[in-house]
């Protein structure tokens, strides 16, 4: 049973996301390229945020703490990913001009791909490092619950890591094309969902199911609004989703 947990939840948590890297990254040397840069810098956050938390002493059990600092590090490193990205997108430009793929060439021509890349590799590596202890506790002995702790935990998890994976997917999208447009309140939308989604989750300390919900169902509300709002960013339709559904093929704008 403990066998068929780990594989369950790893499915649900990086099931649909390696669909992803299959079909829309892997095959482009450049993306994979700009995916593994944007998880060195999400690690960066990460430990930035580490040795705030082991040098402020008195508050080392209070999660809120470390929490908050972790959201605030990882939009300032998502921040300073992009400057990094525009500041290198001549050098791209000249690398796509000596025989690269068309793929290659649309990831520097249109920011939206680079920005779905970064994000997208923000949220896998964010979701890895959230759920590979849960994961490695997932194998046994012995079944979550027969203490009388609520036996939902690892499956609650899988599902809120594939949501962060799939909210930081849709942040950068959101987020540079902001900062592209000098639209700073988005900016400041995506921070604050970020802190939003991510304090919604200290409800799981509570020994109480229903509290599982009370993290999982807005954090799903929120991933339904940021999904929507980065398909328009991007230059998405109704007219594009109607033909996704009936396989028609449908131009956008991208601008």
């Amino acid at each position: 049973m403990t066998l068929m947990e780990f594989f369950g939840c790893t499915f649900i948590s990086f099931g649909a996301p390696f669909a992803l890297f299959l079909f829309t990254i892997a095959s482009d040397p450049l993306r994979v390229i700009v995916l593994t840069a944007s998880a060195f810098f999400w690690l960066l956050s990460l430990l930035i945020s580490s040795i705030l938390w082991y040098a402020v002493v008195p508050l080392r059990q209070q999660l809120a703490f470390g929490l908050v600092f972790s959201v605030l590090f990882q939009e300032v490193f998502r921040f300073l990913f992009y400057k990094l990205l525009r500041k290198a997108d001549a050098g791209l430009e000249r690398v796509t001009q000596q025989g690269q793929s068309e793929a290659s060439i649309n990831l520097i021509h249109n920011k939206h791909i680079m920005a779905y890349v970064a994000g997208f590799g923000f949220g896998i590596i964010s979701g890895a490092f959230s759920l590979v202890n849960v994961l490695a506790d997932m194998t046994g002995p012995g079944t979550i619950g027969i203490m009388g702790d609520p036996d939902v935990f690892f499956i609650t998890s899988a599902f809120l890591t594939l949501c962060f994976i799939f909210l930081h997917t849709f942040w950068g999208v959101i987020f540079f094309a902001a900062l592209d447009k000098k639209h700073y309140w988005a900016v400041c939308l995506v921070v604050g969902s970020h802190m939003l989604v991510s304090c919604l989750t200290l409800l799981n300390q509570m020994s109480d199911p229903m509290f599982y919900l009370a993290t999982l169902i807005p954090a799903y509300i929120v991933m339904a609004i940021m999904g929507a709002w980065a398909y328009v960013t991007a230059g998405g339709t109704l007219e594009g989703l109607k033909g996704f559904f009936t396989c028609k093929r449908v131009g956008y704008n991208m601008n």
